[in-house]
């Protein structure tokens, strides 16, 4: 009997013990790490990596955020404009003004550059002075000719709108707005930026065929230009290809070089206002040619407003002077190309128009 009673108790605070266990346990908040979604990055044929920083990883929800902080007006001083607003996709993702107007009124003095393919290119702004993505977001927000805010003021308006805490929580583990943060999603939504379906890509794969006048216009375009010294006859070519090769598959390199725009540079020194070295003078950062028949005008100052003023230019060998790049081969000279061969380059540089890219839902505004 004794045993009996003996068993119960310890069975019965075994039971006690376990319960009290239990409810611990259940008091308890499990530690779940934060996680994100990477984002499935698919790289076009024939282009090379992408160079995606280690501590800026492609997730879904910075994307999503970074989309949306594209398209936001409150990173304006007076909430009038976004990024958006000077790179309509319609366009190319560029301004078909000769020169952005900011929020002030104030006109500026270099045509907005096309945004694409951005993951493959380096040197932002036609003069370089940004070496990442992450730099070059964070800088139209405060020039003052611009979009004229604060970062100060944008992050407090960003924080105190009901939106963007839990898409910051989502892309970061916390709902606290930063500077930092904010970059480093704008630059992740850039990078899918890709334009990779035009004429161009499909005949590269070999499910398009270049039309007659299409294949003139390639063959021109990697074929040097102006005179050839051994026989002192013209080449023959258009002579683009050094500057805008196809190899990579980005029709642009995107270094600085100057190519004859002007002899002398008091209006604009290009990259030398960055570097302070005359040699710099007249140099400016070449753009990819993809989208080019829809992102008119052309060159940093928008100075050319169809695509048959820059084919005059380059045509005339443009300006000599003493920063003029070496692969300005034609410089002083001339590429001594006709009607018919104007008429054939730009029928090709139309190849590299890519619809699905200005259309793609992924990029458009989301607010509307």
């Amino acid at each position: 009997m004794i045993t009996w009673k003996r068993n119960s108790i310890v069975v019965l605070m075994a039971v006690i013990m376990l319960s009290a266990c239990r409810n611990d346990r259940e008091d308890e908040t499990p530690d779940i790490p934060f996680t994100t979604t990477p984002y499935d990055l698919v790289i076009p044929p024939f282009f090379p990596p992408m160079d995606i920083p280690a501590d800026n990883p492609l997730t879904v929800e910075g994307i999503t955020l970074g989309r949306y902080l594209f398209w936001e007006k409150k990173l304006s001083g007076n909430n009038t404009q976004s990024c958006g607003t000077c790179h309509l996709p319609e366009h190319g993702f560029s301004d078909p003004s000769q020169f952005s107007v900011g929020i002030t009124g104030e006109v500026g003095n270099r045509q907005a550059m096309a945004l694409v393919n951005l993951g493959w290119a380096y040197n932002y702004f036609w003069d370089g002075r940004a070496e990442t993505l992450e730099d070059q977001v964070q800088m139209p927000v405060e020039n003052p000719i611009e979009m004229n805010e604060t970062w100060e003021n944008a992050i407090v308006e960003l924080q105190n709108d009901p939106l963007y805490p839990p898409l910051f929580e989502d892309a970061f583990g916390t709902p606290e707005v930063t500077q930092e943060r904010a970059a480093k999603a704008m630059a992740s939504f850039l990078r899918t930026l890709i334009s990779a379906d035009s004429k161009f890509d499909r005949e590269r794969i070999g499910e398009y065929t270049f039309t007659p006048l299409e294949d003139a216009g390639f063959n021109l375009f990697i074929t040097e230009g102006g005179i050839n010294a051994n026989t002192g006859q013209p080449w023959g070519g258009a002579d683009c290809f050094h500057c805008h090769g196809h190899a990579g598959m980005q029709m642009g390199d995107y270094l600085m070089h100057n190519n004859g725009l002007d002899s002398h540079f008091d209006q604009d020194p290009g990259l030398a206002a960055i570097t302070g070295n005359p040699l710099d003078s007249g140099r400016f950062k070449t753009p990819s040619l993809r989208n080019i028949e829809l992102t008119a005008p052309y060159m940093h100052d928008g100075r050319f407003p169809d695509l048959h003023g820059v084919f005059l230019h380059y045509n005339s060998g443009g300006n000599v002077s003493t920063t003029i790049d070496p692969f300005m081969e034609a410089a002083g000279g001339g590429l001594y190309l006709d009607e018919l061969d104007e008429l054939a380059l730009i029928e090709f540089l139309k190849t590299l128009t890519d619809t699905s890219f200005i259309h793609n839902p992924a990029f458009s505004d989301p607010f509307n």
